[in-house]
């Protein structure tokens, strides 16, 4: 055993996770998260006792106030957020569309998007077809890839024409922990409003939403909320904003009446509002465990533990691979919970390495991400990982 996993107050949890044949190193936590075994019994009893034994009758008996229930326990877990803020369900991106046409709808005089070109493809890809849509401008932030988003940068971007900058709170390449709070500060001096993708960050890093003053945020179910692939995402409006932004994708369940089935759309007040379509009722049920867990350990001690793991790959990084090239922070309080390393052989070493049981993520154009998840992964596969990597190399 590594001797940073006898002495780890947190090993005991690796066992509430499902083993997977044949892994030496799981190393992609921060994509895709493994399942709890509690998730799969809840499924289960979901899928026998409460969509058999139910069938339509769920709706009336629970189901239909899960977006907001689980929505305001994620809040209260992982979000720093008060009830009545997040609702989980739809997509990521159907989410941030959302936020993206409620925030330029309540800045109609306001002509500017801002957005880094390092963001993630989704956030970059909808601001450039809503803009294209609107006829606004899309100013772009340039940042270091191996760095991220600084207040610095953002305030030489915005003015007078900005209406809305969207930003994620960790950069999905180099896990570079953006200043949430002060760019928040500086785009509301500007009279903007401020977007948030949480996506990675949410359940391994704390993000007081409500202390920091975030307009909105979205974020997926899947990394290291373990939601399954393709979980519902999640939404946080700021409560004294939900009377006056009004999303656009007007479904029946956002409506103020959605069973009378009636003529005209009228919005449900407060968060249940910003709900389109029927609940994701399958997929939100393993999320559910993963924030009752996080509650359990608190997500200060999981932090703790995520920095520690990505020290310690750094660390392994700096001894056995001299030719590859760290792409993150070296300050841990400025990284995720993941970090990325480059080397213009990593995409043909990739195949080899996940079939030899060892799996990190690759992203282009030569980095591989390193995503120790704080509950799931050891010490040891992190040890086993760079190796793994050193050994491909010949080094």
């Amino acid at each position: 055993m590594n001797p940073l996993d006898a002495n780890d107050p947190l090993a005991r949890y690796r066992e509430r996770f499902l083993p997977t044949p044949g892994l030496i190193s799981y190393l992609d936590g921060n994509s895709l998260g493994r399942p709890l075994a509690a998730s799969v019994e809840r499924v289960e009893t979901f899928l026998r006792e409460e969509w058999a034994g139910k069938l339509i009758r769920g709706w009336d008996d629970g189901w239909m106030s899960q977006p907001l229930t689980v929505g305001d326990e994620l809040g209260r877990v992982a979000l720093g957020a008060a009830p009545g803020q997040v609702a989980i369900g739809d997509s990521t991106t159907v989410l941030l569309y959302k936020t993206i046409r409620a925030a330029l709808d309540a800045r109609p005089d306001r002509t500017e998007i801002v957005i880094d070109r390092e963001n993630f493809p989704t956030d970059r890809y909808l601001v450039e077809g809503i803009a294209s849509d609107r006829g606004l401008t899309v100013r772009w932030v340039d940042t270091d890839p191996a760095a991220g988003v600084t207040p610095e940068l953002v305030a030489a971007a915005i003015g007078p024409d900005t209406a809305v900058t969207l930003f994620s709170s960790v950069a999905y390449r180099s896990g570079f922990l953006a200043e949430v709070e002060a760019i928040t500060a500086l785009v509301h001096d500007a009279g903007a409003l401020t977007i948030w993708d949480l996506s990675h960050s949410v359940g391994s890093v704390p993000t007081p939403l409500d202390d920091w003053g975030v307009d909105l945020a979205v974020g997926c179910g899947y990394k290291y909320l373990n939601g399954g692939p393709g979980a519902p995402a999640f939404l946080y409006v700021r409560r004294d904003l939900q009377g006056s932004l009004r999303q656009p994708i007007q479904g029946w369940l956002g409506s103020r009446t959605p069973f009378e089935m009636g003529q005209g759309y009228e919005p449900a007040e407060g968060i249940r509002g910003w709900l389109s379509g029927t609940p994701p009722m399958v997929g939100l049920q393993a999320m559910r465990d993963m924030i009752a867990l996080i509650d359990e350990v608190g997500l200060d001690a999981v932090r703790t533990k995520s920095v520690a793991l990505t020290e310690y790959a750094i660390t392994l990084v700096d001894e056995h691979l001299p030719t590859a090239t760290l792409a993150s922070p070296r300050d841990a309080a400025r990284r995720g919970g993941h970090i990325t390393v480059d080397h213009p052989r990593f995409a043909e070493l990739l195949p080899g390495l996940w079939a030899s049981g060892v799996i990190p993520d690759f992203r282009r154009p030569d980095g591989l991400r390193l995503g120790p998840s704080p509950l799931s992964t050891s010490y040891a596969e992190v040890e086993a990982g760079v190796l793994a990597m050193r050994d491909a190399l010949g080094e």
